[in-house]
């Protein structure tokens, strides 16, 4: 049976692995309207993707529909309460407005982070922090059941399975990474501090996770098919609540709608392909 520091390691190499989809993101410190709503469309097919295929398809084979449906409804109602309390986040992290990206559209120059910063706090970078934080909840979220996942599987005394499913959600994570890092730095913030916080956000707590599905494995696997369904549903909530209606605001809906179809194609190749 392997020890509770091997699957440690495992984890956390897996989770760490959403910093990768950051990457891109830090080529260039210009991006359009056109590549904006294109990469938040790819975002949003990625998120719902991984919401149905590594979340709830998961969830229903260990558990009951009822209780994957329970989970959904709380995670959206969790999504949607937060979005609630976090109406003025430029309040509360000012330092971000002012050292990211600049913007262009195909017209011409888009006013940088700091211009529209000194117009006031209604340019709409409020909104952008308020957005990244909550994309950044939900693959949080969605990281702490594939955690659970690999510690059962490691506590079952499988040790391959648990290997191989850390391997599929290590090259999952790197999509989802790109999900959390498009608003990150819409909103401003810098390229270094989107890598860290996107790999944060998986290299925290699915190692936290896998320990505790490794110890407590049999309540764990009980509680699965919910934490499933409630990670799906935080996910797909922001999308629909954040991510579809702000790539659908720059005359770009078909490019956004073409991207979205593409990264939910992605994740079904990703997660059927790697039987996460």
């Amino acid at each position: 049976m392997s020890s509770l520091e091997e699957v440690l390691v495992v984890a956390t190499i897996a989770g760490c692995t959403t910093g990768i989809g950051a990457l891109p993101l830090l080529l260039t410190d210009r991006i359009s309207h056109r590549v904006y709503d294109g990469s938040l469309g790819l975002a949003s097919g990625i998120m719902v993707g991984a919401a149905v295929f590594a979340l709830v398809l998961p969830g229903l084979e260990l558990g009951s529909p009822f209780e994957v449906v329970a989970g959904l409804v709380a995670g959206g109602g969790f999504l949607l309460a937060s979005n609630a309390l976090l109406p003025h986040i430029h309040v509360l992290f000012p330092g971000e407005q002012v050292e990211g990206t600049r913007l262009r559209d195909p017209a011409g120059d888009l006013p940088t982070l700091s211009e529209r910063v000194e117009s006031g706090p209604d340019d709409g970078l409020g909104d952008d922090l308020r957005r990244a934080a909550l994309v950044g909840a939900a693959i949080t979220i969605h990281n702490v059941p594939e955690g659970l996942a690999v510690g059962i599987a490691f506590a079952s005394g499988e040790a391959a399975l648990g290997l191989a499913i850390a391997t599929a959600i290590a090259v999952q994570n790197v999509p989802d990474g790109f999900a959390m890092a498009v608003p990150s730095v819409r909103a401003g913030v810098s390229g270094p501090r989107t890598l860290l916080y996107t790999t944060l956000s998986g290299g925290v707590p699915e190692p936290i996770a896998a320990a505790v599905g490794f110890l407590l494995v049999a309540v764990v696997s009980n509680l699965f098919p919910i934490a499933a369904g409630f990670a799906a549903g935080a996910m797909i909530a922001v999308v629909f609540r954040e991510l579809v209606p702000s790539s659908h605001g720059h005359g770009h809906a078909d490019i956004a709608t073409a991207a979205f179809v593409a990264g939910f194609a992605l994740m079904l190749i990703v997660d059927t392909v790697l039987a996460v």
